[in-house]
């Protein structure tokens, strides 16, 4: 895939995504607005930088995907290399993280629990996914370099120190 069609796929599936998991589904959830009384202020700004770091991380994220990868985020035009520069790094999962994130983020600037459970319904099918679909996949079709990345990098919490293929 080129890097043209990688990047149009991408925004295309970003759209879909996560401006809806993390934007359009919290926004019908609370009218964004924030509970009365609202949260302590030290909440609102943990929630704040959630919120911005997340976003940044998985756009981040996704053009890796279009640089390193030559693909999108979607299944249905996979990377045809394997993406493990930028945020992949420090963790497997830097989108589902970030996006998690997010909507954390939102919960604690908000003071929403309903926000909260959100969350836990949003991580439960994602973690099933990427065990039943992307972990078999990527060991398909990236064989041993997968192997080795995966072994280095946790899956949800991010490492300290960046990885390296040399590490």
């Amino acid at each position: 895939m080129r890097t043209a069609h990688a990047a149009i796929g991408s925004a295309a599936f970003f759209a879909v995504a996560p401006v809806v998991v993390t934007g359009l589904v919290p926004w019908l959830i609370t009218d964004w607005r924030m509970s009365d009384p609202p949260p302590w202020l030290a909440l609102r700004i943990v929630g704040a930088v959630l919120i911005v770091a997340g976003g940044a991380a998985v756009v981040h994220a996704f053009v890796k995907f279009v640089v390193d990868g030559l693909g999108t985020p979607a299944p249905i035009a996979p990377p045809t290399r394997l993406v493990v520069r930028g945020p992949y790094r420090f963790v497997r999962n830097p989108m589902y993280v970030a996006v998690l994130a997010a909507i954390i983020g939102q919960a604690s600037l908000l003071g929403s629990p309903a926000l909260l459970v959100y969350a836990v319904i949003v991580l439960v099918p994602v973690v099933a996914f990427v065990r039943v679909y992307e972990e078999p996949t990527l060991r398909r079709t990236f064989g041993e370099e997968y192997e080795r990345y995966r072994r280095a990098v946790p899956g949800w919490w991010p490492r300290l120190r960046p990885w390296t293929d040399r590490d």
